[in-house]
């Protein structure tokens, strides 16, 4: 596909991971001048750091629809990046807002950061992501949904509390996951953004170039670490009772069950060479980023 568009690109989420990722991206790798970008957060001080670099920073605030119709002037491509509000409905409702503040606004084309089979994943959240892409295709605008896969950093939330205590509980049966880096997603994201054919009313499912089991991950980082890890199967009540053990309200630990239902249900585990059209070069394999990372886990 070609690129690269002169067209205004809009950001929201700027000053989260994803959302510096992809300024990163914008601005170092695919040249784009900072001039030509926004970003967006509901503290822009946070952004001080672009701001500085030339880029226009404002305040967008998903509860705060006044704010969103503001941020958006002028913006002709927008990157909604999915917010974090995993309350019931909360986060649709933030999406739905956004969407109709970008047509108010006159932007032309929304990039959406989804998740795979969206249509019918086991995913608690997953409604928030299909209603969210149902919403931006009957608005009339150009969309480009963007189903990032698993991302290797979420291993985090799970990996050193498995080092610590020797065990990993996991309800994934055989199911497969392709992790892809943070960097990697937000790279494709990026690319996206700035491509001048090719994306227009697409769909791309962005994965790692392999799947692996709970098992072959848990063996990777046990044998980089020189430190055991027993995976132990159970059934998806006991991932839920022992997530509120330690703490967690019944509708996280649902959340994090759900999501080792649909990996053993096959809905992580696509291997797909989107990731490649969009930026033109293959993934971090899983390993390689092990490597570079693997003193976070320890």
């Amino acid at each position: 596909m070609s690129t690269k568009t002169t067209e205004t690109i809009l950001i929201t989420g700027a000053s989260g991971h994803f959302g510096g990722l992809v300024l990163t991206h914008l601005t170092e790798a695919l040249g784009v001048p900072p001039s030509q970008i926004v970003a967006t957060s509901r503290n822009p001080a946070n952004l001080s750091e672009w701001a500085a670099k030339g880029v226009q920073t404002r305040k967008a605030d998903y509860n705060d629809p006044e704010t969103l119709h503001e941020a958006f002037k002028g913006a002709e491509r927008l990157l909604l990046v999915s917010t974090d509000s995993l309350e019931g409905g909360v986060r649709l409702a933030q999406h739905l807002r956004a969407v109709e503040a970008a047509k108010a606004a006159g932007v032309e084309h929304i990039f959406y950061t989804s998740l795979p089979e969206a249509e019918d994943s086991l995913i608690s959240f997953a409604p928030d992501h299909l209603g969210t892409e149902n919403a931006i295709k009957a608005s009339g605008l150009k969309w480009t949904f963007l189903r990032n896969s698993w991302y290797c950093e979420n291993l985090l939330y799970t990996i050193p509390g498995a080092l610590a205590s020797g065990t990993l509980y996991t309800a994934t049966g055989e199911g497969k996951l392709a992790y892809i880096p943070r960097k990697d997603l937000a790279l494709a994201a990026a690319s996206a953004l700035v491509a001048t054919s090719g994306v227009d009313n697409q769909t791309f499912t962005l994965t790692g170039e392999e799947a692996l089991t709970v098992e072959a991950v848990a063996h990777l980082i046990s044998e980089k670490l020189h430190k055991p890890i027993a995976v132990v199967q159970v059934p998806p009540e006991a991932i839920i009772e022992g997530a509120k053990s330690h703490g967690l309200p019944e509708s996280v630990a649902v959340m994090f069950a759900s999501f080792d239902v649909a990996t053993k249900a096959g809905q992580l585990g696509a291997v797909t060479s989107d990731f490649e059209k969009l930026t033109g070069k293959s993934p971090q394999p899983f390993a390689a980023w092990l490597d570079e990372n693997v003193a976070l886990f320890s």
